[in-house]
């Protein structure tokens, strides 16, 4: 009997299911507060703003071109485009280029004068060319499949690409072949015999980036076949998911090719361990010489100088560790002989440029909140900062000085212009908001205070827009991921502190140790201590901030984060449990031990716990947000994607099934179609409307 009536009482279900309305009801989202000011900066404006980067200069210094992402939110797509500005020209005004009609991206000019760029017009994202701005586009390479990256030689004559193939194939169309195939297979189990199995968020479907030359004829168009200059080497040249053209340079005489790659092997989920290589020649005869064997740590962005005398690029010195230090190495290409420049900098280099001498090398780098231009000499390695406040992401150089994208916490990303002597305000270029002129924004300042070990700790305050002096705002503690990266004086599309301020909160950010720019010790005190330092810098940073600045409503605060951020909001639920109002964890890491055996990306659980979970139980259990579960009572909003593959989806099931069952008021939003981070403009529209609704849900309005 018991069998026949859970039998009836499906059958009823399925009726009423058949029933029910084809969309499933959701429930309905907290309203969130209304901005500020009537003029007050919302993350409506931030979602659908204009986003400008990757300048490039021409040869001979007249042009800058540029790419800017316009965002359309109802059709939930974004559209790039390239502009050009003409420097000698500085009161005329920027124009978008034709090319950019049926779409163009990642432009670069060619030494021969000529503007090369990535389109898919053609059906498939290819190389194009333009002999200058106005002129007819020309299609230089015809690949059966996508151009991932690539490079032009330094006369002008090949092209080297990036191609995603089978590596068993014997040349470029069987590789084609080998995917048709295997899309018309009626089976569809993966089969893996080594990891990685899936990683960012993509499945491996047994592809690698693989490296292709080809002559360029003087029509400007690739003649011959593709040669498979990395053929035989198992790896990915540049390395998925992240890897772009500055992983992989043609030398001097154009003659072969240094790549940045890891080889792959079993060892490659837990191995950072990515050399410098350089193919003999361009015949594709798989052989190779490893110019960086020495070191088994991470060796990248590989550069020549000037005179072809000196190949440059940054080096890490532990293995196993992705947030270790870059240094710079200068090698000699004659005799292999290498020596580190600048080794007392205590900052991490980013992407390296020459200057026109070969005497400097010029950078960025993290620095106490800021991410400055730097010059660094090459005969003594003394270090320069070019640039003040703010971010700047990306510079080139002209004649007479730099031209660089730079944002901060107030302006999204625009050109500016500063001379080689440095001691003038940037000039700007650009204005790739102008509606922003008029948005109220928060104002901010950095402050600090003595953390853990009585260190000096750096944070950030913001006012809400509209502030009056003598009331009291309720507070966004904002927790930044990484946990090797820095909430600082940098514009963001996904965490940005001024649409908390424009919806009436005050906003406080910490960077605890761990965080980077400033110094490797800071950065490595986190590595076997997430719950310990961090938390004592996050308390003793907000009791600072109240201390300091008396519109901060203790009483009255969220504390929100992503990655890291929302591992640490599942630690401070369950150790700072009567500290908050409410908490938001996106994406966050609830059981430190199941990571080490379900994230991808192993060397970074390894490293920051101490060993693998079966040799270092303890290290992986110290700090488990798990184990805390029964000190849980604050309210949290839990978001997680799907394709999140570093911090898989159990992580967000997990920390929603604890809140659920203790009987916590929680909300839980999936992402079928992100991965760690919320990119689609509707989603990231989504994302908003349930935050800042559970802030107001939660959060008394401004007293």
């Amino acid at each position: 009997m018991r069998h026949r009536s859970l039998l009836s009482a499906a059958c009823a279900a399925v009726a009423l299911m058949s029933a029910a309305p084809a969309l499933a009801q959701v429930p309905p989202a907290p309203v969130p507060a209304a901005p500020a000011t009537p003029d007050a900066f919302t993350y409506q404006d931030m979602i659908s703003a204009n986003r400008l980067g990757d300048p490039q200069v021409s040869p001979d210094g007249r042009y800058v071109v540029y790419s800017v992402t316009t965002t359309d939110v109802q059709a939930n797509s974004r559209a790039g485009s390239l502009w050009i500005l003409d420097l000698n020209a500085p009161d005329t005004a920027p124009r978008r280029l034709a090319i950019s009609d049926q779409g163009a991206n990642t432009a670069r000019w060619g030494g021969d004068g000529n503007l090369y760029f990535l389109s898919g017009k053609s059906g498939a994202s290819q190389v194009w060319r333009v002999a200058s701005p106005t002129s007819a586009p020309v299609q230089v390479t015809n690949l059966p499949t996508d151009v991932n990256a690539y490079r032009i030689s330094p006369s002008g004559d090949k092209v080297a690409v990036s191609l995603a193939v089978y590596p068993n194939a014997a040349d470029l169309n069987a590789s084609v072949q080998q995917g048709k195939a295997i899309a018309e297979q009626k089976t569809t189990g993966q089969v893996y015999d080594r990891m990685f199995v899936r990683h960012w968020d993509t499945w491996n479907d047994h592809t690698q980036n693989h490296l292709f030359v080809q002559s360029i004829g003087r029509d400007g168009k690739a003649t011959g076949t593709p040669t498979w200059i990395t053929k035989g080497f198992d790896g990915d040249t540049p390395s998925k998911p992240f890897g772009d053209e500055s992983e992989f340079v043609f030398t001097p005489a154009g003659d072969a090719v240094v790549f940045s790659a890891r080889l792959a092997g079993q060892t490659e989920p837990w191995s950072t361990n990515f050399d410098l290589w350089k193919t003999n020649g361009l015949s594709g005869d798989g052989t190779f010489t490893n110019l960086t064997d020495g070191n088994d740590a991470w060796d990248t962005g590989p550069v020549f100088s000037p005179d072809g005398r000196t190949l440059a690029y940054r080096a890490m010195a532990r293995p196993g560790f992705e947030a270790d230090r870059y240094q710079i190495v200068l090698m000699d290409v004659e005799t292999g002989q290498k020596r580190e420049i600048a080794s007392n900098w205590d900052r991490s280099a980013d992407t390296l440029q020459w200057s026109r001498d070969g005497q400097t090398l010029y950078t960025t780098a993290g620095d106490v909140g800021s991410t400055k231009l730097f010059s660094v000499d090459t005969r003594n390695g003394v270090v320069t900062p070019i640039t003040g406040a703010g971010h700047v992401s990306a510079f080139q150089q002209t004649p007479s000085g730099f031209v660089f994208a730079q944002d901060s916490l107030r302006e999204p990303g625009d050109l500016y212009f500063k001379t080689y002597l440095g001691r003038e305000m940037p000039r700007r270029l650009t204005q790739s908001n102008p509606a922003f002129a008029a948005k109220q924004f928060g104002e901010y300042e950095q402050f600090s205070f003595a953390g853990w070990n009585n260190e000096t700790v750096h944070g950030y305050v913001i006012k809400p827009a509209g502030y009056v002096e003598g009331r009291k705002y309720p507070v966004a503690f904002l927790i930044h991921g990484g946990p090797q990266g820095s909430f600082g004086d940098g514009w963001s599309y996904r965490w940005n502190p001024e649409t908390y301020a424009g919806a009436g909160y005050a906003v406080v950010m910490i960077d605890f140790h761990g965080s980077t720019g400033y110094g490797q010790a800071f950065t490595d005190a986190i590595s076997q201590h997430w719950g310990d330092r961090p938390l004592e810098d996050l308390q003793k940073g907000w009791a600072a901030a109240q201390a300091k600045y008396s519109f901060l409503d203790g009483d009255n605060a969220c504390a929100l984060g992503a990655s890291y951020g929302g591992y640490m909001i599942n630690w401070i639920a369950g150790n700072w449990s009567n500290e908050f109002k409410c908490l938001v964890n996106h994406d966050g890491v609830f059981d430190t031990f199941g990571m080490g055996y379900s994230t991808e990306e192993l060397w970074f659980t390894e490293w920051e716990y101490g060993g693998t979970p079966w040799d270092k139980p303890e290290g992986y259990q110290k700090f488990n947000p798990a184990n805390h579960v029964d000190n849980w009572k604050t309210p949290m909003l839990v978001v997680q994607g799907d394709r999140d593959f570093r911090i898989p989806t159990a992580q967000g099931l997990s920390t929603f099934t604890a809140l659920q069952r203790r009987g916590i008021d929680s909300r839980l939003i999936v992402f079928p179609n992100e991965n760690h981070w919320v990119l689609k403009p509707a989603n990231s529209l989504q994302w908003h409307n349930e935050v800042f609704g559970w802030l107001n849900k939660y959060l008394t309005p401004t007293q």
